[in-house]
């Protein structure tokens, strides 16, 4: 394993949460990894629902985003719109 292989393992290890019990990763995080833009991803996903699990994604509520981000309290993102299942990225 080279050390790029572990700074990516890394970086993905850091942009998983846990939010309802489930392992999940932001929508955010997810096209970064991609190197798109986050609206590009959630269309390319919405065009194409039909290959992903049915629980793919899902919003957060204002409460699960204040707990998130009471996480980190020197965040001073916008808030997620989408999280999306980190189990179900095969």
């Amino acid at each position: 394993m080279t050390k790029s292989d572990l700074i990516l393992s890394e970086r993905i290890a850091n942009s998983i949460y846990l939010i309802r019990g489930e392992r999940v990763m932001l929508d955010r995080d997810l096209a970064a990894l991609y190197g798109v833009e986050t609206k590009v991803l959630k269309q390319a996903v919405r065009r194409n629902i039909d290959r992903f699990p049915e629980d793919f994604m899902f919003v957060l509520n204002q409460v699960e985003f204040r707990n998130w981000r009471s996480q980190f309290v020197t965040s001073k993102s916008r808030p997620p719109r989408t999280s999306t299942s980190a189990d179900g990225l095969y």
